[in-house]
């Protein structure tokens, strides 16, 4: 199985041996201090411990670890082995039928990603002068293992000309995001809307307080071990009632939060005594990530409020510049995020697979962008 467009390392890095890791705990923690909830210890080891990130759920680790002549460890590369696309959000649902149509194997596939989390973030850890070191040790990764793809998963937008140069297809997404503009609070934010748009956030925001409902925020370590049942079962009941299988086990929602400590974020809306709806978020230095969201009953506007203004709330009071509050939602757009460009990036193996690929992506470029500017007429600042 060969590959075409691999990068040499730059003359300054002399690659030595690439280990192959069972556990993302046996990467060095020196290469997973980034300024990113997900990679920094605690969040991928709980789901791997778990079993969330595990064979079971074919998430099989297979990550990288680069060192260089001199034996020192310099560089790790998160790697899974897939045998189904459950989780990995790389919108490649139809390519398993049509390289079967083809006469070709989809899976294994390789992917670099954070499981269930569709967020862009550093995807070559350590030395950046070892990324093309990385990038081939993978690909002879994948031609052992007999794998149709390797899959990038949003990685961060500097990274795109390399992994261009090194043989992949580039796949734009649109997620949309909220961005800091020095605002003092929420109302001062608000500010910003037409009148029009203005008037139904805070329609949204009184139909909660009219329902009487109280809204709290725990950082990880913070929350009672006593919620984390309850956290874990609005998760739960929710996922599964929109069909969606929850990964994610109360004992690993509780190690994470031990772990993360402030990284982790837990909003809780309560009627009474009782938790009804929940929202994990995380964060780093300066975003806030919202990933999980759960209620028991459906209350007029509580939604909005704790997946997106509660979020936006907290930036502002902490100063984070950004919230990525999850994949896809139009209905963000009203609420003031805007429409931005992230990416995946797909390595074929097989020639004719990849220049069928080549032709759709090249289609779905223009495409993305239309949809982009599209939806971003639509947003409800106001015109100076």
């Amino acid at each position: 199985m060969g590959h075409t467009g691999t990068m040499n390392a730059p003359t300054h890095f002399q690659p030595g041996t690439v280990e192959v890791l069972d556990s993302i705990t046996a990467l060095p923690s020196a290469l997973r201090q980034v300024d990113d909830p997900f990679l920094q210890p605690g969040f991928l080891d709980a789901l791997e411990r778990h079993g969330a990130a595990g064979e079971e759920l074919a998430w099989r680790p297979h990550h990288l670890l680069q060192r260089d002549a001199q034996g020192e460890a310099v560089a790790g590369l998160p790697l899974y082995l897939r045998h189904h696309s459950f989780g990995d959000f790389l919108r490649d649902w139809s390519w398993p039928g049509a390289w079967e149509r083809m006469g070709f194997p989809y899976y294994p596939k390789l992917v670099t990603g954070i499981p269930y989390t569709p967020v862009t973030g550093p995807r070559f850890l350590g030395d950046p002068a070892a990324k093309p070191a990385l990038i081939a040790a993978a690909l002879a990764e994948a031609d052992a293992l007999g794998a149709s793809s390797w899959h990038v998963a949003f990685p961060p937008l500097e990274d795109e000309p390399l992994l261009s140069e090194a043989g992949f297809l580039i796949q734009p997404q649109v997620q949309f995001q909220w961005f800091n503009r020095n605002y003092g609070d929420f109302d001062d934010f608000l500010a910003t809307f037409s009148a029009d748009k203005r008037r139904k956030v805070k329609a949204d925001r009184r139909k909660v307080r009219e329902a009487g409902i109280v809204l709290q925020c725990w950082a990880g370590n913070a929350l009672p071990e006593t919620l984390w049942p309850r956290v874990h079962q609005l998760y739960a009941n929710t996922f599964r009632r929109y069909g969606n299988h929850p990964a994610i086990s109360a004992a690993c929602f509780s190690e994470m939060g031990k772990a993360m400590g402030e990284a982790m974020q837990v909003f809780i809306a309560f009627r009474g005594e009782e938790a009804i709806a929940i929202a994990i978020c995380f964060r780093s230095h300066d975003i806030l990530y919202g990933r999980y969201w759960g209620a028991a009953e459906e209350v007029p506007g509580l939604h909005f409020e704790l997946c997106y203004y509660q979020g936006i709330e907290y930036c502002i009071a902490e100063g984070l510049a950004r919230f990525e509050p999850g994949a896809g939602g139009e209905h963000k757009i009203a609420r003031g995020f805007e429409p931005t460009r992230v990416f995946t990036a797909h390595w074929i193996a097989e020639p004719t697979m990849r220049q069928v690929l080549a032709r759709h992506l090249a289609q779905l470029d223009t495409a993305v962008e239309d949809y982009r500017q599209e939806t971003a007429a639509h947003l409800p600042f106001r015109s100076e």
